[in-house]
């Protein structure tokens, strides 16, 4: 099991105002990605082409789409499903997480790349814990305010603030580029995602998040949202750089 790795903070100063209850908090944007590979036994095959079916014929995804597949189907045809999750469980609790992924919403995701965004808009709340499923197709995650790309291979398991920028780009690429995931490409990415509960104490620790760091604004918002340098903020979506 590979160790985690981590990065030091971005220079911008980042905000995320998210949903606590009923209140807004703010917090900062954790600049530390946490990332490694777990040993995964081989999906089965016939799992694997009703992945690809699915992929293309229900959903149909497009250059950069993200979407959900069905988990109780995949179940029913997966005999170590429960041989992952426990593999990304034994991960993270040796990162001191505890017992986070049993209290956690897991999806069932699949992509065909993914442009530039962050996820703070929607997910404010949480940390995503991604565990990739598929083979090396040789795509990376970027994360381009940390300058951190991670090979996508089968097991890569990440831990990552939703409000840090990210997309899954080809390997050696300089951006998001859809004529890199055209449809004779083979390169869809099956994977698990949690979301972890930002406020929990472990997780807070381990990504050094600081709560409360704007509570003035907070007051002021209506949304959740992510604000850079005083100011909100989003993303190219093929360049990943800050638009103002």
């Amino acid at each position: 099991m590979r160790q985690p790795s981590h990065t030091p903070h971005s220079p911008d100063r980042l905000t995320s105002y998210f949903w606590s209850g009923e209140v807004l908090r703010s917090r900062s944007v954790a600049g530390a990605v946490l990332a490694g590979v777990v040993d995964l036994p081989v999906p089965p095959a016939r799992l694997v082409a009703d992945w690809e079916r699915e992929v293309v014929s229900r959903l149909a995804l497009q250059p950069g789409d993200v979407e959900a597949l069905s988990l109780p189907r995949a179940r029913m045809r997966w005999p170590d499903y429960r041989h992952c999750v426990q593999a990304a469980s034994d991960w993270t609790q040796a990162l001191g997480l505890q017992d986070l992924l049993a209290d956690s919403d897991v999806a069932l995701m699949a992509c065909r790349g993914a442009r530039y965004h962050h996820d703070g808009a929607q997910y404010g709340a949480a940390a995503f814990c991604n565990l990739f499923l598929s083979e090396d197709k040789g795509l990376d995650v970027h994360f381009p305010a940390t300058g951190q790309r991670i090979p996508l291979v089968r097991g890569t398991v990440l831990v990552f603030d939703t409000g840090q920028p990210h997309a899954v780009v080809r390997r050696g690429s300089s951006g998001f580029a859809a004529a890199d995931f055209a449809p004779e490409q083979d390169c869809s990415q099956v994977f698990l995602t949690w979301e972890l509960a930002i406020e929990n104490t472990c997780l807070a620790r381990a990504l050094q998040i600081a709560f409360d760091t704007d509570a003035a604004t907070a007051l002021q918002l209506d949304e959740e949202q992510v604000w850079r340098n005083g100011a909100q903020a989003s993303v190219c979506p093929d360049s990943g750089r800050w638009l103002p």
